[in-house]
């Protein structure tokens, strides 16, 4: 945008004429509005008018309402009649609604919780006859039922805007004081006592490692107040249940990992904290020990190695209790891996680095929690190159960040991004600002739609590490295109609350 005003400008005669000033006061003023028409404050250098930008975050979160007459439309009619759900995604994407272009694929398959090659199959393969995912994505969607070759459940039509029962009310307040969520402003879901939760949580997970965290926490806090609360609180038998504890604790996992993303660490650790007692009441102690492990982790982030150590022998402490993880225990070990190579402590992090390589390769016992994530190869690579980078082993640590980058598949954008960001630091340390720049267009790339204050952050920092190679003309233009790049991703970093919560106001144990 600022190069093509340049080009504009550079065109007027030198004695700038009442033309030339015309042309001027234009361009100035036609950046000071959203393409939408509005008005933009003069501080905003998003491009975009507030409406808009809400927009764009309620687009990349959750299909759009759309007017009756678009189920209207030839092509998906001819969809819907051949009984065929890759036919009718398709024509929905394809549908003059949206534009001239059609939906993209990874938009759409961030929706429905799968990625954009699962959501090709399903377009171009066989018919879907899975009577869950057809009953789901048609409501997702909001397919008419009149309109559908299948019959929904009773009871699935979507709860009145803004209504609630009493006894969901008082769950949901019951539940928001405990995990401490913000209630204010936060959309309402209809409250499903039948609902698939672990079917939810892998969804979300699979859109969170696509998008990042900043466009799914209020998602995933809405579900944790509306949908679960009220059957932890409500009064029903489902109370007794130890899985709907576990289903909270898990969620509520999540919740943090998501403010952490959002740069609220804070928060973070309050999630975490409160997820601690679900999975006790749950008695899951696969998940209360990673949840030991994800407040490790943020230990480490906080600068706080010794108690990211303690928290990681908390977890090998719960682990203990229960059926054995080896993901779980290979993640926890990583962690004390790190608070001692933040101590500069080489001998005992490489000790625990290779104490979980032999954990990590053992086949489980006993079936894992299916709350608890997945804690493979390349994620001990990552914690390694961690490790080396902050003992200054560079090259064994450039080695484990390539070892990520190859092990990680492009639909894993925020985790590749930081396996990434990794190397490049590592190539700049190394006196490599050229080859640094160069991974970093495709970082730029691919975390362009990545709602992440973490990796915007780093972004920031490689703009401070480039800097003393201003000189060389290749860094140059590449700072110069990171800097119109981060101009217009801060706003992705304004989507949590604006306060933090009051811990006081909440309940504690």
């Amino acid at each position: 945008m600022i190069c093509s005003q340049i080009g504009r400008l550079s065109v007027l005669k030198p004695g700038g004429g009442k033309g030339g000033k015309a042309a001027i006061m234009a361009s100035a003023n036609a950046g000071r509005f959203c393409s939408c028409g509005t008005r933009m404050a003069g501080d905003n250098r998003t491009g975009r008018c507030t409406a808009c930008r809400t927009k764009d975050r309620e687009r990349l979160l959750r299909p759009p309402a759309l007017p009756p007459q678009f189920w209207d439309h030839h092509e998906l009619r001819e969809a819907l009649a051949s009984r065929h759900l890759g036919r009718v995604l398709r024509a929905y994407r394809c549908h003059p609604h949206h534009g001239v272009r059609p939906l993209a694929q990874n938009l759409m398959a961030s929706w429905l919780g799968i990625t954009q090659p699962q959501l090709s199959r399903i377009e171009n393969g066989s018919r879907v006859h899975h009577l869950d995912r057809l009953i789901g994505w048609a409501r997702l969607l909001g397919i008419p039922e009149h309109l559908l070759w299948f019959r929904l459940p009773p009871g699935i039509a979507p709860t009145p805007p803004g209504y609630a029962t009493p006894q969901a009310r008082a769950g949901t307040a019951a539940f928001a004081a405990i995990v401490n969520l913000p209630l204010p402003g936060l959309p309402r879901e209809p409250v499903r006592t039948g609902a698939d939760d672990l079917a939810a949580m892998q969804s979300l997970r699979t859109a969170d490692s696509q998008i990042g965290g900043g466009y799914l926490y209020a998602t995933v806090t809405s579900y944790l107040q509306h949908t679960v609360g009220p059957r932890l609180f409500g009064g029903t038998a489902e109370t007794e249940d130890h899985g709907v504890f576990a289903t909270a604790a898990a969620l509520t996992e999540m919740a943090g990992w998501m403010a952490h993303d959002g740069g609220r660490d804070s928060l973070a650790e309050q999630h975490f904290q409160r997820a601690l007692g679900m999975a006790q009441g749950g008695q899951d102690h696969q998940l209360g020990a990673h949840i030991f492990a994800s407040l490790s982790h943020l230990a480490h982030h906080t600068r706080r190695p010794e108690k990211a150590i303690a928290y990681a022998q908390q977890g090998h402490e719960r682990l203990s209790a229960g059926q054995p993880h080896p993901g779980v225990e290979a993640r926890l070990l990583a962690m004390q891996a790190r608070g001692h190579a933040a101590m500069r402590q080489g001998d005992q992090c490489t000790m625990q680095l290779r104490r979980a390589e032999r954990v990590l390769a053992d086949a489980p016992q006993e079936t894992p929690s299916p709350w608890v994530s997945h804690f493979d190869e390349a994620s001990l690579a990552a914690e390694a190159a961690r490790c080396f980078r902050q003992l200054g082993q560079l090259g064994t640590a450039q080695h484990h960040a390539e070892q990520v980058v190859a092990l990680r598949p492009r639909e894993r954008a925020r985790s590749r991004a930081f396996a990434q960001l990794m190397l490049i630091y590592i190539l700049i340390a190394r006196g490599q600002p050229e080859e640094a720049c160069a991974a970093a267009y495709e970082v730029l790339d691919t975390t362009r739609a990545l709602g992440s204050y973490l990796v915007v952050q780093q972004l920031e920092e490689l703009d401070q590490l480039l800097a003393p190679y201003r000189r060389n003309p290749d860094v140059a233009t590449f700072l110069d295109h990171l800097r119109e790049e981060l101009r217009e991703r801060r706003w992705l970093t304004q989507w949590l609350p604006p306060a933090e919560p009051d811990p006081t106001s909440a309940g504690t144990k």
